[in-house]
């Protein structure tokens, strides 16, 4: 048998920063909206917020009826066992 290797040993030093000290994080690399373009109108906003209700709606409806089958089950197996 062979010698075994020494694990390197990490060494952690406290420079007293926080996890919250994101000063050395640059930006995102988003670029800011160009001031030339007119501002979200509200009709706009409710358009693309409805349209994303619609596409979670059916999925959710799916789940809960799922959960009250479970539930409606769950009853009847201790209600009558």
């Amino acid at each position: 048998m062979g010698r075994k290797q020494k694990k390197e040993k990490i060494v952690y030093i406290d420079d007293g920063r926080t996890l919250a000290d994101m000063s050395g994080v640059k930006g995102s690399g988003l670029t800011p909206r160009p001031d030339d373009r007119p501002p979200i109108r509200f009709g706009d906003a409710w358009k693309t917020y409805w349209s994303a209700v619609k596409m979670m709606l059916p999925v959710t409806l799916v789940f809960v009826a799922g959960m009250a089958l479970v539930y409606f089950l769950a009853w009847l197996v201790f209600k009558f066992a």
